[in-house]
């Protein structure tokens, strides 16, 4: 998917959310807006998944985003977390799927990877290289937002980069060239 487009990324929780928009134009991606919904004062699990819910919806009304991306829950050593960041997570797409804004999803390593070149990159790192990469400066307290715009950069860089269209396993140079003949000279 090429062209103009503005992609919110997701970083969910049930204690902070991290947000990042970035708007893509024939330049690349360029900074738009990032920040947290900090819902520790709110002690009812069901009232944090109405204010996620209710929080993403208003950003979709604000910036009209063409995707959203969302980070996915991973395994960590308490279960309850996982359950606890799979329903903020479904809030935000359920949000989004409301609006008809497609949602696609990404594991913290593959964004990790797509910013840094390292699947182990630490939140500090990420956010070095998303102000090297939008050429901002940002609040090193927005850890989170930072990582929300890892998420919109790397659904940006999948969706750009010519080799993920050719699709399935082994996706390699000899797979895009028979593809795309017409575009190799």
């Amino acid at each position: 998917m090429t062209g103009e487009r503005t992609i919110i990324g997701i970083d969910p929780g049930t204690t902070i959310l991290g947000f990042g928009v970035v708007r893509i134009d024939s330049h690349g991606p360029h900074y738009v807006d990032m920040g947290v919904f900090d819902l520790r004062k709110i002690r009812d699990p069901f009232e944090k998944l109405a204010n996620i819910f209710g929080g993403v919806g208003e950003l979709l009304s604000v910036y009209s985003p063409d995707e959203l991306a969302v980070e996915s829950p991973f395994y960590g050593k308490n279960a309850q977390v996982i359950l606890k960041l799979g329903r903020a997570q479904g809030a935000a797409i359920t949000a989004a799927a409301m609006k008809g804004i497609p949602v696609t999803e990404y594991a913290p390593r593959q964004a990790k990877i797509a910013i840094c070149g390292n699947g182990a990159a630490s939140k500090s790192q990420v956010s070095v290289m998303i102000q090297k990469t939008l050429n901002v400066e940002l609040d090193p307290k927005f850890l989170d937002a930072t990582d929300a715009l890892a998420i919109a950069l790397c659904h940006y860089y999948e969706t750009s980069n010519p080799l993920a269209k050719v699709g399935g396993k082994g996706k390699d140079w000899k797979r895009f060239i028979e593809a795309n003949p017409d575009r190799v000279k």
